[in-house]
């Protein structure tokens, strides 16, 4: 067999390397497979840590259902892995779910990064959780690109379907493949788990490897690990792939470590990481990435400072997006105060952001409806949001009013309001029961018939 960047996994994880060879096999001749199958390795490794440190005792708790973005975002398997090997593992599942359910095209460079970011991820659990000391991989074991070859020939895992041929001709057929595919492996494994749990023999086989793995764990953590597992790439990588999520292609040159001048303390010239653009060529957004150890928060001066001489260039000051790969903040800092939010706005949405900052009108000076609220403590409630919203430049207000005050009404003639004011353009309105709730809904009909209201 031709050498491979898994090998390490054959003595204890036979299984998982079965999967992951099928990533590595296909990296290079077909991004969406391996995505596909990287994504799945993930899923059986993460399922093996669940058996390991759960249950009663075990560091894990359960998720509220059993798939792979549960695991993932149940609190204490975030604290188990950390936040830098946490964001790989997220990265490796966006990109599988890309490759199952998207029809967009997909490059060599999303095959070889899903596999690098396994590797890491893999190479951290046998590092771990390894019950032989022998088969423990050390330092050196490092992600080999050249590995990636096409004549590298994975074992097939028992009665695991044979994944779809793809050529570049029907990339849409391929996503249809995986994604029966996928449904075809999830029921096998949803039926091999009921099985089991049928059988006094598997509760003594996953106590036996708890049993194992609080033996062995204490021995494997207690060396120094010392592996490069090149987080600021990782780092990147995520970026990238959010962004794309959000329809940036990043295509272009400038788009990344654009030249900007006028940097102050002596600064002549700077390199913004990311810059996104509109349609007019004018930037409307711009990212700043400092390293996954570092708080997001230390890139919030330089990212302004590269906003300032971006709006001197283009005569357009861009939002700013600050993030270390897995924390992300937005500041449109005319308007607001920095937010933290889960990834990057499209086009069209940043552009209305931009858009805005010319089209709103001042809420003081929007006359509000008398039709809809008369009473003086409700007009105050009103000016005074307008107030947090423009004057102290906050994204949210809490109005406390008693019971037949008008709640709705003021509601009603606040939103009304807002939409005048090109502030808002949609409203959620929320009741925690659904005669209330009716009862919103008849009243809006009432006092803004023209606002559309549906009852979700």
């Amino acid at each position: 067999m031709a050498t491979s960047n898994f090998a390490f996994l054959h003595t204890e994880w036979p299984a998982l390397q079965a999967e992951a060879l099928r990533a590595e096999q296909a990296a290079l001749a077909d991004p969406r497979t391996a995505c596909f199958y990287a994504r799945r390795s993930l899923e059986l490794a993460v399922t093996w840590l669940f058996q390991a440190e759960g249950g009663r005792g075990g560091s894990l708790r359960m998720p509220y259902q059993p798939d792979l973005s549960a695991y993932l975002f149940e609190p204490t398997f975030k604290a188990l892995v950390g936040p830098a090997l946490h964001a790989k593992m997220d990265v490796v599942r966006k990109l599988g779910n890309h490759a199952a359910h998207s029809t967009k095209a997909m490059g060599t460079q999303d095959g070889v990064a899903a596999v690098r970011e396994l590797f890491h991820v893999m190479y951290w659990l046998a590092r771990t959780y390894s019950r032989n000391v022998a088969a423990r991989p050390d330092a050196a074991v490092q992600f080999r690109v050249e590995w990636l070859r096409q004549d590298v020939v994975a074992p097939n895992a028992p009665d695991a379907p044979t994944p779809p041929a793809v050529s570049s001709k029907a990339e849409a057929l391929a996503q249809e493949q995986l994604a029966i595919l996928a449904q075809e492996l999830a029921a096998r494994d949803k039926a091999l788990a009921a099985e089991r749990q049928k059988t006094d023999a598997q509760d003594i086989e996953i106590a036996a490897l708890r049993a194992a793995v609080a033996a062995a764990k204490p021995l494997n953590v207690a060396v120094a690990d010392t592996h490069d597992y090149n987080e600021a790439q990782t780092r990147d990588l995520f970026i990238d792939v959010l962004l794309k999520e959000a329809g940036w292609a990043l295509a272009d040159a400038r788009d990344r470590e654009f030249e900007v001048s006028g940097m102050p303390n002596g600064q002549a010239k700077g390199y913004v990481d990311y810059v996104l653009w509109g349609d007019d060529g004018k930037p409307v957004a711009v990212v700043e990435a400092k390293r996954t150890q570092r708080d997001a928060h230390a890139g919030q001066q330089q990212a302004k400072l590269y906003a300032d001489c971006l709006e001197a260039q283009f005569g357009q000051r861009p939002l700013i997006y600050y993030t270390n790969g897995y924390e992300h903040w937005l500041w449109d800092d005319l308007r607001y105060p920095p937010r933290a939010v889960q990834g990057f706005y499209k086009k069209d949405e940043l552009q209305l952001q931009i858009q805005r900052r010319n089209s709103l009108r001042p809420l003081a000076n929007v006359t509000i409806n008398p039709a809809i609220v008369e009473r003086h403590y409700q007009l105050r409630a009103i000016r005074r949001v307008g107030e947090t919203f423009e004057k102290d430049r906050q994204r949210k207000a809490l109005l406390v009013m008693a019971t037949g005050a008008g709640k709705t009404r003021t509601v009603i003639a606040l939103v009304d309001v807002l939409m005048r004011a090109n502030v808002v353009k949609r409203v959620l309105f929320l009741a925690d029961r659904v005669a209330l709730v009716n009862q919103a809904v008849n009243a809006f009909k009432v006092h803004l018939p023209d606002a559309s209201a549906v009852n979700l």
